[in-house]
Protein backbone atom coordinates (compact mmCIF):
# COMPACT_ATOMS: atom_id res chain seq x y z
CA UNK A 1 0.00 0.00 0.00
CA UNK A 2 1.21 3.30 -0.58
CA UNK A 3 2.52 5.91 2.04
CA UNK A 4 0.94 9.12 1.36
CA UNK A 5 2.91 10.86 4.69
CA UNK A 6 4.45 10.49 7.53
CA UNK A 7 6.10 12.01 10.51
CA UNK A 8 8.85 11.32 13.21
CA UNK A 9 9.10 12.75 16.60
CA UNK A 10 11.68 11.86 19.01
CA UNK A 11 11.72 12.85 22.70
CA UNK A 12 12.65 11.91 26.16
CA UNK A 13 10.80 9.05 27.74
CA UNK A 14 9.49 11.66 30.79
CA UNK A 15 5.85 11.15 31.87
CA UNK A 16 5.26 14.71 30.77
CA UNK A 17 5.74 14.43 27.31
CA UNK A 18 3.08 11.77 27.18
CA UNK A 19 0.50 14.55 26.27
CA UNK A 20 3.00 15.97 23.62
CA UNK A 21 3.31 12.77 21.85
CA UNK A 22 -0.87 12.08 21.78
CA UNK A 23 -2.04 15.16 20.74
CA UNK A 24 0.66 15.39 18.14
CA UNK A 25 -0.29 12.13 16.90
CA UNK A 26 -3.61 13.22 16.93
CA UNK A 27 -2.99 17.00 15.23
CA UNK A 28 -1.02 14.92 12.28
CA UNK A 29 -3.97 12.52 11.36
CA UNK A 30 -6.63 15.04 11.73
CA UNK A 31 -5.89 15.36 7.68
CA UNK A 32 -7.77 12.12 7.14
CA UNK A 33 -10.87 13.60 9.05
CA UNK A 34 -11.14 11.27 11.58
CA UNK A 35 -14.18 10.94 14.26
CA UNK A 36 -14.20 11.71 17.10
CA UNK A 37 -14.24 8.27 18.64
CA UNK A 38 -11.19 7.51 15.73
CA UNK A 39 -9.41 10.00 17.36
CA UNK A 40 -9.98 9.43 21.01
CA UNK A 41 -8.57 5.66 19.75
CA UNK A 42 -5.56 7.16 18.19
CA UNK A 43 -4.81 9.31 21.47
CA UNK A 44 -5.56 6.34 24.27
CA UNK A 45 -3.33 3.97 21.67
CA UNK A 46 -0.45 6.49 21.63
CA UNK A 47 -0.47 7.21 25.22
CA UNK A 48 -0.66 3.78 26.07
CA UNK A 49 2.45 2.83 24.18
CA UNK A 50 4.18 5.62 25.22
CA UNK A 51 3.41 5.43 28.71
CA UNK A 52 4.34 1.73 28.69
CA UNK A 53 7.75 2.42 27.16
CA UNK A 54 8.58 5.18 29.86
CA UNK A 55 7.30 3.59 32.60
CA UNK A 56 8.59 0.15 31.33
CA UNK A 57 10.78 0.95 29.36
CA UNK A 58 13.41 3.20 31.02
CA UNK A 59 11.57 3.38 34.97
CA UNK A 60 13.66 6.07 36.60
CA UNK A 61 16.26 6.84 34.24
CA UNK A 62 14.73 8.53 30.99
CA UNK A 63 15.93 7.59 27.70
CA UNK A 64 15.15 8.41 24.37
CA UNK A 65 11.31 7.07 22.63
CA UNK A 66 10.36 7.50 19.06
CA UNK A 67 7.07 8.26 17.06
CA UNK A 68 6.23 7.45 13.63
CA UNK A 69 3.00 8.22 12.61
CA UNK A 70 2.37 7.16 8.87
CA UNK A 71 -0.65 7.67 6.64
CA UNK A 72 -1.46 5.51 3.96
CA UNK A 73 -3.96 5.20 0.86
CA UNK A 74 -7.73 4.35 1.92
CA UNK A 75 -7.13 5.63 5.34
CA UNK A 76 -4.87 3.26 6.83
CA UNK A 77 -2.59 4.73 9.36
CA UNK A 78 0.60 2.88 11.19
CA UNK A 79 1.70 4.33 14.27
CA UNK A 80 4.83 2.91 15.68
CA UNK A 81 6.55 3.70 19.52
CA UNK A 82 10.05 2.62 19.95
CA UNK A 83 12.23 2.92 23.02
CA UNK A 84 15.94 1.74 23.89
CA UNK A 85 15.05 0.30 26.90
CA UNK A 86 14.60 -2.84 29.20
CA UNK A 87 13.20 -4.62 26.42
CA UNK A 88 10.26 -7.51 27.10
CA UNK A 89 11.60 -11.18 27.99
CA UNK A 90 8.11 -12.78 27.50
CA UNK A 91 5.95 -10.44 25.29
CA UNK A 92 3.15 -13.00 25.26
CA UNK A 93 3.11 -12.69 28.92
CA UNK A 94 3.15 -9.24 29.15
CA UNK A 95 -0.08 -9.04 26.62
CA UNK A 96 -2.00 -10.85 29.17
CA UNK A 97 -4.89 -8.44 30.84
CA UNK A 98 -3.61 -7.56 34.45
CA UNK A 99 0.14 -8.73 34.02
CA UNK A 100 2.61 -5.45 34.78
CA UNK A 101 6.24 -5.22 35.93
CA UNK A 102 4.87 -1.96 37.26
CA UNK A 103 4.02 -1.38 41.28
CA UNK A 104 0.65 -2.12 42.29
CA UNK A 105 -0.75 1.16 40.89
CA UNK A 106 -0.75 -0.13 37.24
CA UNK A 107 -3.79 -2.15 36.07
CA UNK A 108 -1.58 -3.96 33.54
CA UNK A 109 -4.08 -3.32 30.98
CA UNK A 110 -1.82 -1.38 28.19
CA UNK A 111 -1.57 -3.89 25.38
CA UNK A 112 -5.21 -4.91 25.62
CA UNK A 113 -6.23 -1.66 25.69
CA UNK A 114 -4.31 -0.85 22.15
CA UNK A 115 -5.36 -3.90 20.98
CA UNK A 116 -8.98 -3.50 21.46
CA UNK A 117 -8.25 0.06 19.70
CA UNK A 118 -6.25 -0.69 17.06
CA UNK A 119 -6.95 -3.36 13.68
CA UNK A 120 -3.49 -5.06 14.00
CA UNK A 121 -0.54 -5.09 16.52
CA UNK A 122 2.80 -6.24 16.43
CA UNK A 123 5.42 -6.36 19.46
CA UNK A 124 9.04 -6.71 19.00
CA UNK A 125 11.48 -6.68 21.78
CA UNK A 126 15.21 -7.84 22.94
CA UNK A 127 15.74 -7.29 26.75
CA UNK A 128 18.56 -5.19 27.25
CA UNK A 129 18.03 -3.73 23.65
CA UNK A 130 14.36 -1.89 23.71
CA UNK A 131 10.85 -2.55 22.75
CA UNK A 132 9.02 -1.57 19.62
CA UNK A 133 5.19 -1.39 18.81
CA UNK A 134 3.24 -1.11 15.79
CA UNK A 135 -0.03 -0.31 15.90
CA UNK A 136 -2.00 -0.15 12.54
CA UNK A 137 -5.96 1.06 12.10
CA UNK A 138 -8.26 2.50 9.10
CA UNK A 139 -9.83 5.84 9.83
CA UNK A 140 -12.49 7.73 8.37
CA UNK A 141 -15.10 4.82 7.56
CA UNK A 142 -12.88 3.45 5.06
CA UNK A 143 -12.24 -0.02 6.70
CA UNK A 144 -14.76 -1.99 4.71
CA UNK A 145 -13.02 -0.67 1.67
CA UNK A 146 -9.92 -1.30 2.64
CA UNK A 147 -10.74 -4.77 3.75
CA UNK A 148 -12.87 -5.96 1.22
Amino acid sequence: MKELNRMTLIFDGRSVNESFARVTAAAFLAQLDPTLQEIAEIKTVVSEAVTNAIVHGYGDKPGPVSMKVQIFAEGKIRITVRDKGRGIEDIPKAMTPCFTTGNEDRAGMGFSIMQGFSDKIRVRSLPGKGTTVVMEKYVGGREAVSRG
